[in-house]
């Protein structure tokens, strides 16, 4: 075994916020975990981990006395955590709160929800200050005491006091704005969603426009000493933005998942890592196959694509499917999927005529066609592995703990045994290759998929694929990394 990508200190950043110590605390919503970063040395540690409370932390901010509160996205709660470390309930049932700030020791927080709400959260019911929101997102305090938050799309940045009123706009034609922060000296940075990481600075009339080069932004913080930092839900990390534009890489780029793995003829390796397809930003990707300069990809979320590598063009193929997860190619060119929310395997012809393969599966998750174009799929709820013989599914292998990615290697199929952390070769005398494998058993409670009509938090999928030189490659799903057997 070898590591081709080694651990990604983060697994996505999210919000990030400077706490009353110096370091930067750091929100990862997929991994459902809180940590901080030294800014000076790029030491990461973990403050709340995968186990703890916490399903989908996405923005962060400290009040006057030092409280850290964390805004849960799914589950739709607001925790505060005190000095002492005591983690507690102090709001609930928000749709996707997402925004977070403080003003003093007064706590704000607004919804990433269409016609969202900025609300202030106190001992009683929320206090609605806006509403109307498209997409709320990132927020802060000015220095004027208003609360300036974005409408994500189209774009543009309004403020209002922290006593309600009649929402101003401030600034638009920001396209895709994810971000509102202000520096020391109290001018506004509006970050973008886009493949360049754009930053716009707005002081006065004047607007600057950045391009750091880090996709898909997040969020940013400023140290004591006025330095900028951000983080990237797509690409993890944390920048350091200088004044003159450049960057410094303070915790290292790395993956979120990954989720699919695929290797191409030319034994390159693609990986398919919920925001991004290699290096593309193409959410929200997790199933993998390559063929060609094609690479196809499903999406939790319902969609299934082809994307070409070359010219950078996309295809949807499907867009309405329940939950798919692995994905394949056929000799005659069609992709199997596993739909994983339907029960059912399909093909989808090069004509994109849908084909259904089998059904009344449990939950199936992985797929593979071998030489002779025969189907296998891994079904995670009844722990089996089954070939496809005339629309029948054909055990394989049973009693496995949630099996799911697939693959052919020598003639044989076989599994990423995520319940047991296990790589098998299957057949008449299975065989297990490898043991500890760092990918993500299930997860009880699982977040929600879906949250209030948006994506919410994937399922662990842990890819596998086989290369032209018989290696076999799994998305090392637990630490974000692509090992190489």
């Amino acid at each position: 075994m070898e590591r081709l990508t080694g651990p990604s200190p983060l697994r996505g950043s999210n919000g990030i916020a400077f706490g009353p110590d110096g370091l930067l605390y750091v929100a990862e919503y997929l991994a459902g975990r809180i940590r901080t970063v030294d800014v000076h040395t790029g030491e990461v540690s973990v403050l709340i981990g995968a186990d703890g409370p916490l399903q989908s932390p996405d923005d962060l901010a400290f009040d006057a006395d030092g409280n850290l509160y964390v805004v849960d996205l799914a589950p739709g709660l607001v925790w505060r955590r005190t000095p002492a470390g005591e983690l507690s309930v102090v709001a609930e049932g928000i749709r996707n709160p997402n925004g977070i700030c403080c003003l003093g020791n007064r706590l704000f927080v607004n919804e990433m929800a269409f016609a969202g709400r900025v609300l202030e959260i106190g001992a009683g019911e929320p206090a609605v200050l806006a509403e109307g929101l498209m997409l709320g997102n990132a927020m802060q305090a000015g220095p004027d005491g208003r609360l300036y938050f974005p409408h994500m799309f189209p774009g543009s940045v309004h403020r209002v006091g922290p006593d309600g009123g009649e929402p101003e706009l401030f600034a638009d034609e920001l396209p895709q704005t994810v971000a509102v922060r202000f520096d020391r000296n109290g001018v506004l940075h509006v970050l973008l969603v886009d493949e360049n990481g754009t930053i716009v600075r707005i002081d006065g009339d004047r607007r600057t426009t950045i391009a750091t080069g880090v996709p898909g932004l997040d969020n940013a913080a400023f140290s004591a000493d006025n330095r900028m930092f951000v983080s990237s839900f797509a690409s993890a990390g944390i920048t350091e933005v200088l004044p003159d534009g450049t960057t410094r890489e303070i915790v290292p780029h790395g993956f979120a998942g990954p989720y699919g793995v695929a290797v191409d003829d030319d034994g390159k390796v693609h990986t398919a890592d919920h925001y991004r397809i290699d290096r593309a930003l193409l959410p929200f990707a997790h199933g993998l196959a390559a063929s060609g300069d094609q690479l196809h990809f499903t999406s939790q979320y319902g969609q299934t694509g082809t994307y070409d590598r070359i010219s950078g063009s996309l295809r949807m193929r499907e867009v309405a499917l329940n939950h798919p997860l692995g994905i394949a190619v056929r000799p005659d060119g069609a992709v199997v999927i596993a739909e994983s929310g339907a029960g059912r395997v399909l093909a989808i012809t090069v004509d994109d005529t849908v084909e259904v393969l089998a059904e009344g599966l449990g939950r199936p998750a992985g797929v593979a066609v071998d030489a002779e174009g025969r189907c296998y799929v891994s079904d995670e709820e009844h722990g089996a592995v089954h070939r496809l013989e005339d629309g029948k599914p054909v055990a394989v292998a049973e009693g496995l703990s949630a099996p799911q990615g697939l693959a052919i290697a020598d003639g044989r199929p076989v599994v990423v045994e995520s319940g047991r952390r296990r790589l098998i070769a299957l057949g008449p005398e299975p065989r297990v290759l490898a043991e500890d494998l760092p990918v993500v058993p299930p997860r009880d409670p699982q977040p929600a998929l879906m949250v209030h009509d948006l994506p919410g938090v994937p399922r662990p999928f842990a890819g596998l694929a086989t290369g032209p030189d018989g290696a076999l490659y799994l998305a090392g799903n637990a630490e974000g990394s692509i090992l190489r057997f």
